[in-house]
């Protein structure tokens, strides 16, 4: 049992910790017990507090970040074919950086200081993951000393798939993110970052992203289910 801190620069809505941010600190906690053939799928419970000390908790069956007894996210091992539509289409640098031109979270952002993506947290990712005319969504990202790590790479993995919904119409916070990590970028490498739609459920979306690096090789890859949300209840 590992006690840890969601610190506010960590937070996706105003007033909880970002979903991927979070997700990656459960889901890595459990990579590390798992074998060959397995990857962590973490579901969020309750929107995740911050600056409160939680108890996070990972064996061989699974994962759960706690609030005393109250579950903020728990964690399963599922098979990597879960994953096996997760490897969205590459797109290069260029027309990455080129999309994040017409990124709409600059202007229409539900929860402007998310960690990864919101345009009003100067200590966060900055991603701006903009249209590409193919229902897929790129930007590029280039990680600082300090964002290598597993956890980050979850939560760039996040916000593209995020935002290849129209998340201005259907705003929607992570329900549950599945994820895994193959290699870790250097720092200062530009990467891409890639998200499409896969399906959609009553109030629920899902979504792919993959993460790539600078030769174009698979760094992470990821699969989620967003949940549709007013966003005042979460601000």
């Amino acid at each position: 049992m590992t006690s840890v801190r969601i610190g506010r620069r960590f937070q996706g809505p105003a007033r909880s910790g970002n979903g991927g941010y979070v997700a990656g600190l459960v889901g890595t906690a459990l990579a590390a017990e798992l074998g060959d053939g397995v990857v962590p799928q973490v579901t969020l419970r309750v929107p995740p507090p911050m600056e409160v000390d939680l108890e996070l908790v990972a064996t061989t069956e699974g994962g759960q970040l706690l609030d005393g007894t109250i579950p903020i996210a728990t964690a399963v091992p599922v098979e990597t074919e879960f994953l096996v539509d997760a490897t969205v289409e590459p797109v290069a640098a260029d027309d990455a950086r080129a999309a994040e031109a017409s990124y709409k979270g600059l202007s229409g952002h539900p929860f402007p200081s998310c960690f990864v993506c919101g345009p009003e947290n100067a200590e966060g990712l900055q991603l701006k993951p903009g249209p590409i005319g193919d229902g897929r969504v790129a930007c590029t990202w280039v990680p600082g000393a300090g964002l290598t790590d597993a956890v980050f790479l979850w939560a760039a993995l996040d916000c593209p798939g995020g935002w290849a919904i129209d998340l201005e119409g259907r705003p929607s916070v992570l329900g549950q993110l599945t994820a895994c990590v193959d290699a870790q970028p250097q720092v200062g490498e530009e990467c891409v970052v890639v998200g499409r739609v896969l399906g959609e459920e009553g109030r629920k979306t899902f979504t792919a992203s993959t993460l790539y690096d600078s030769d174009g090789r698979v760094l992470a890859r990821a699969r989620h289910t967003w949940v549709m949300v007013d966003p005042a209840a979460f601000n």
